[in-house]
């Protein structure tokens, strides 16, 4: 994980001291008004800072003691606005679990500003700050219980280098939120380069405002993918955009597949034009290892399932080129740019299987090789997270750990030779291999039982299960002392936790 420090050679200058040092921008908010609805959040009551992300107020050069003043505390609970900000609720539309959903928007979320930081611009959002007009009935809060999660996500797969937004601070009261019980409200201060969606372009396509599309189009080409404005040809800036985005997708969902993570709703909506994991809700890291394996309990129909990520990613991508035909761009050769989605996820894959399992170059004959472990894995109930981790102990010799994940040892260990086999081709020390394969499996994951702990702590108003979280997130590739338990099997109750888009 990047941090940086008054010394890092490509800081612009010293820490901001104080919120009003910030240098703002606010991009989005020189938009035409119809993008979006300027109003103030709506402040919790007698909010309590519960937790503040000193990493992340490094990325916006801000001085990590200016997370706990009481200025801080009024920006970040939605009692004032930041200084020198524009906020601001967006509008959009999407497709959610494979409908047309129309018009939706930041319900609950607020824009507050857009900071310079030291290696680029970050917008500031707070999640759980009231009703907007884009709210659908909604009371526009954010309960405890879904933004530690949001808080500890973003932190985990940034630790795990997968593109991601990030949170900066964790806002909670005791004012009531009714869900399926009544809860108590938070609000998370979340930070990304850009909030824009595929459902942001989706959303003037479908009401066929082509100048307003146009403007957006512009808008991302300019502020974030520059370079696309050197291709050639009619239409050349908008195919070569949809080319990035459909490459930075497709190695997205590669990331997301090579360390079980589930998003959960992959609605047009919650997809970013960046290719950033975007909107925490009912997402969820696998224990046992099931290829159709649902983390929202909501997906009924399983159409979010880890084996159907890949598959999705591609079809929001057809609708993100969908808004693009509306501007006049070619259809086929909008397909032309599509088509190279499955190499390049397919690639980016294999690569990162192969990797975990210490292949140093991919053959063809590797697929059957790693094809056959997920198969194990999947019919022998197999941890995830430990059955690649645990792989490097068998490199150095240590076979039975491994082998201890699995129903059928024996099937197990018959796969284990053949990898022992291809180790064979590849001139490497074994300890070596063990040293590069643990870089790339990670000891630590976001478990839901883990976020679990984190939230009932939270709920008695301490953050230690948090930072201690952090700590271990941050670095989840090396072991750490007396932290055997958060590397460990889940216990036997985390199989009852369920979690669902009201998460």
């Amino acid at each position: 994980m990047t941090t940086f420090s008054r010394s890092d050679p490509h800081t612009p200058g010293p820490c901001a001291r104080t919120l009003h040092d910030l240098q703002t921008d606010n991009s989005f908010a020189a938009l035409p008004s119809a993008f979006y609805t300027r109003l103030a959040p709506r402040p919790l009551t007698e909010p309590r800072l519960l937790h503040a992300n000193a990493e992340a107020a490094a990325l916006i050069g801000l001085d990590p003691a200016v997370l706990h003043t009481p200025e801080f505390l009024a920006v970040a609970s939605g009692m004032a606005p930041l200084p020198g900000g524009d906020t601001l609720a967006a509008v959009y539309s999407g497709h959610q679990f494979g409908v047309w959903a129309g018009q939706l928007g930041d319900g609950r979320a607020h824009l507050l500003g857009e900071v310079r930081g030291p290696r680029g611009n970050w917008e500031l959002q707070l999640k759980g700050a009231g009703r907007t007009p884009y709210s659908r009935m909604g009371d526009g809060r954010a309960v405890l219980r879904s933004s530690v999660r949001e808080y500890l996500a973003g932190e985990a797969m940034a630790g795990l280098g997968i593109p991601t937004t990030r949170a900066l601070a964790l806002v909670v009261s005791d004012d009531p939120v009714l869900r399926e019980t009544v809860e108590t409200a938070a609000i998370v201060t979340r930070m990304s380069p850009s909030f824009v969606r595929f459902g942001s372009f989706e959303h003037w396509a479908s009401l066929r405002q082509t100048d307003m599309l146009q403007t957006l189009a512009d808008y991302v080409i300019d502020r974030h993918y520059p370079e696309c404005r050197d291709a050639q040809g009619e239409h050349g800036a908008l195919l070569a955009l949809l080319d990035e985005v459909t490459r930075r997708t497709a190695r997205l969902m590669a990331d997301w597949q090579s360390v079980g993570f589930c998003h959960g709703v992959m609605n047009t909506d919650n997809m970013s034009i960046l290719g950033l994991t975007l909107d925490y809700g009912p997402y969820g890291f696998m224990d046992t290892f099931q290829l159709g394996h649902i983390c929202n309990h909501t997906d009924t129909e399983g159409r979010y399932a880890w084996n159907r990520q890949p598959s999705v990613g591609l079809w929001n991508l057809y609708r993100l080129a969908g808004a693009f035909h509306a501007l006049g761009a070619d259809a086929e050769a909008l397909r032309g740019v599509l088509d190279g989605y499955e190499t390049v996820f397919t690639q980016a894959f294999q690569q990162r299987l192969a990797a975990k399992v210490g292949i140093q170059q991919w053959r063809s004959d590797d697929e059957g090789l790693l094809d056959d472990l997920l198969r194990l894995m999947h019919n022998g109930r197999a941890d995830f997270t430990l059955a690649f981790r645990r792989l490097a102990l068998a490199v150095r010799g240590e076979t039975q750990p491994f082998l201890d994940l699995f129903i059928d040892r024996a099937a197990a260990g018959e796969w284990l030779t053949r990898l022992q086999a291809r180790h064979a081709a590849d001139d490497m020390p074994p300890e070596a291999r063990a040293q590069a394969m643990d870089r790339v499996n990670p000891l630590y994951v976001l478990r839901n039982h883990l976020a679990e702990q984190a939230i009932r702590a939270a709920q008695q108003g301490d953050p230690g299960e948090i930072d201690t979280l952090l700590q271990l997130l941050r670095n989840p590739y090396v072991a750490q002392a007396g932290r055997e338990a958060y590397a460990s099997l889940p216990p036997d109750w985390a199989a009852g936790i369920e979690v669902s888009c009201s998460s």
